[in-house]
C-alpha cells in the first residue's frame, strides 16, 4: 500500500513537471492557442505562476522581485475562463498574469508604496487609467513587482533595486549582481518567468535598463501616449509607464492595450498607431540606421558585442551609417536634474496630498517621516535628493523654465531631430548599457555609461532588444527615434530579434 501511495506521489510530482515544462516561457499568441485547444486555463496558468513564485523569488534563489501578491488573481482566473467559455477572448490579454511596478496604483487590494515604509498602508481608491485598459483587454494583475525606492530618486548613493519596504531584488543571472533600476522587480521577474509580462515606469533609463541587464524587451514609448494617471511621479514631462516582456511580440500586444486617450492627462500625446501591424520579419530592409558612438566606449566587451549587432543589422537589410554622434550630448545632463527636482517636489506633493490618513501629506513631511524610521529607511543610504528637491520653488521660477526650456531643445530640435535630419536617419542605434555590476550598498551603483537619456529627456520612443553576453550577463541594443516613431522602432527591433534569437532564459 505504501509503495502505491509513493507511486501516486511521484506520478503528480512528474506530471505537474511536465505541465510546468509546457507552460515555461510562453508566449501571449501561445498562450491562446493553447486556451482556444483546451490545453490550458487562466486558472491554471495562475497556480503555475503562483508556484513558481513561490519557488523561486521567495526561496531557492530567493530573487525577491514580487513585492505583493493579488489574492483575488485565482478568482478573477475563473471568471475568465468562464466568459472564454461562453463567448471567447475578450481582448488582447485575455487571462494573462501581468506584473506591475509598485509605483502603480491598482484596486486589487495591494497597496501602492513606492517601495517606502511611508507608504505600506496607501491603497488607491482607484486602478490608473492605463491598468483601467489593461483589465479591459483581460488581463489579471498578478501582482506588484518590488522597485529601487521611490524610482530610484531618493539618494545619489542608492542600490538599484533596493527598497525600504520590500528589501533587495537579484539578478536572475547572477544573484550578486544589480538588476539595474528603477523597474528592477518588473525585469527580474519577466526575465525568470514569474508572470507572463510586466509593466515598469521610465522617467530615464528605468525601464530600458532593468530591461537590458535582465535580457528582456523593453519599450519606453513616447511621452504621453499611455496615461500618466496613478503612477507615483518624479517628472510628469519625463515620466511613462512601458511594458516589459520576453519578446518583442508580447511587449508591443501590452504596449496595445496601454496606449488609449486619457483626457484628464494634461499634455497626454494621442497615437493612432497600430503598434501590432508593425510586427514585421522584413522590417530593417531599407532602413537607415546611424550609430552613436558617443554613447560606447565605457565598456570594451560591450563595444565588441555591439560591432556584431550591426553586421546583424546589415545582414537584414539595414543601411548603416556610422558617427551619427550627438554633438551636444554634455549640455543636457544638468538641466534634466534641475527639472527632475523642481517636478518631483510638485508631483509628489500632489499625490501625497490625496492618499489617505496616516500617510505624510508632503514631501517635507515624508523627508521627516524617513527620518523617524531611519533604521529601516536610511540603513544603507540617505535622502540627499529629496532634501535638494524640497529646497526647490514652484513651477513657474525662471531656473525651473530655463531649464525645462534648454533640456528638450537639446534633446529635440538640437539632438535627436537634428541627426535624423542631418543624415536623414529613421533611427538611432548604441548599446542600452554595460552588463550588471555588484550589487553595493555602500557605496551605490556603478553605472558605467547608458543610451537612455535622449530618449528619456526629450519624450521620444526608445526601445531594448538583448543583444549578447558577457560572461553570461545580457546586453542590450537600443534603438531610438522621432516623436511618435514607434512603428519604425518595433519592425527594426522585431526583424532583428527573430534574426538573431539572443534571449536565453537565466539558470535558475
Amino acid at each position: 500500500m505504501r509503495c502505491f501511495h509513493l507511486f501516486l506521489i511521484f506520478i503528480s510530482l512528474f506530471s505537474s513537471a511536465i505541465f510546468a515544462n509546457q507552460v515555461n516561457e510562453l508566449s501571449i499568441k501561445e498562450i491562446h492557442q493553447q486556451m482556444k485547444q483546451g490545453k490550458l486555463s487562466s486558472e491554471q496558468l495562475v497556480k503555475f505562476y503562483l508556484n513558481r513564485i513561490k519557488q523561486f523569488d521567495k526561496s531557492g534563489p530567493k530573487l525577491n522581485a514580487i513585492a505583493q501578491i493579488n489574492k483575488n488573481a485565482l478568482t478573477q482566473a475563473r471568471i475568465l475562463d468562464q466568459q472564454f467559455k461562453d463567448s471567447g477572448l475578450i481582448g488582447a490579454l485575455h487571462g494573462i498574469p501581468v506584473l506591475l511596478k509598485d509605483n502603480i496604483d491598482t484596486t486589487d487590494g495591494m497597496a501602492n508604496t513606492a517601495g517606502s515604509f511611508a507608504l505600506k498602508n496607501n491603497h488607491p481608491e482607484n486602478d490608473a487609467f492605463f491598468v483601467q485598459q489593461l483589465k479591459k483587454a483581460g488581463a489579471i494583475i498578478l501582482g506588484k513587482a518590488n522597485l529601487s525606492e521611490w524610482a530610484n530618486f531618493r539618494s545619489m548613493s542608492a542600490s538599484s533595486g533596493w527598497s525600504g519596504l520590500w528589501g533587495q531584488s537579484n539578478n536572475p543571472y547572477d544573484l550578486t549582481t544589480s538588476p539595474c533600476g528603477s523597474s528592477s522587480g518588473s525585469g527580474v521577474a519577466v526575465a525568470a518567468n514569474l508572470a507572463v509580462i510586466a509593466v515598469g515606469t521610465e522617467t530615464d533609463g528605468s525601464v530600458t535598463c532593468p530591461s537590458a541587464i535582465n535580457g528582456i524587451v523593453g519599450i519606453k514609448p513616447t511621452l504621453g501616449t499611455v496615461s500618466r494617471d496613478g503612477i507615483i511621479p518624479i517628472a510628469h514631462s519625463q515620466d511613462t509607464a512601458g511594458p516589459m516582456a520576453r519578446t518583442v511580440t508580447d511587449a508591443v500586444i501590452l504596449l496595445n492595450a496601454m496606449v488609449a486617450e486619457d483626457k484628464y492627462d494634461v499634455g497626454m500625446t494621442p497615437s493612432s498607431i497600430n503598434y501590432i501591424s508593425h510586427l514585421k520579419q522584413d522590417g530593417l530592409q531599407g532602413k537607415r540606421i546611424g550609430i552613436a558612438r558617443n554613447f560606447m566606449g565605457y565598456h570594451k566587451k560591450t563595444d565588441y558585442v555591439f560591432e556584431q549587432a550591426i553586421i546583424d543589422l546589415k545582414a537584414q537589410g539595414a543601411i548603416i551609417i556610422d558617427n551619427t554622434n550627438f554633438n551636444n550630448s554634455e549640455q543636457w545632463g544638468d538641466a534634466e536634474f534641475e527639472v527632475l527636482l523642481y517636478e518631483f517636489k510638485h508631483g509628489i506633493n500632489q499625490y501625497l496630498a490625496k492618499t489617505n490618513k496616516d500617510i505624510p501629506k508632503s514631501l517635507a513631511e515624508l523627508i521627516a517621516f524617513n527620518k523617524q524610521h531611519a533604521n529601516i529607511e536610511m540603513s544603507h543610504f540617505d535622502q540627499d535628493i529629496f532634501e535638494m528637491a524640497e529646497a526647490k520653488g514652484d513651477l513657474n521660477e525662471k531656473s525651473y523654465l530655463d531649464a525645462l526650456t534648454h533640456a528638450k531643445l537639446a534633446t529635440q530640435q538640437n539632438g535627436i531631430d537634428a541627426v535624423l535630419q542631418k543624415y536623414n536617419l529613421d533611427l538611432i542605434i548604441a548599446p542600452t548599457t554595460a552588463p550588471a555590476w555588484k550589487t553595493d550598498w555602500i557605496n551605490g551603483d556603478h553605472y558605467l555609461g547608458s543610451s537612455s537619456s535622449p530618449a528619456a529627456i526629450s519624450g521620444y520612443p526608445h526601445i531594448t532588444v538583448p543583444m549578447g553576453y558577457i560572461h553570461g550577463l545580457p546586453v542590450g541594443l537600443s534603438l531610438f527615434s522621432g516623436k511618435l516613431q514607434e512603428g519604425v522602432l518595433i519592425e527594426a527591433a522585431y526583424s532583428y530579434e527573430q534574426a538573431t534569437k539572443h534571449r536565453r532564459p537565466p539558470k535558475l
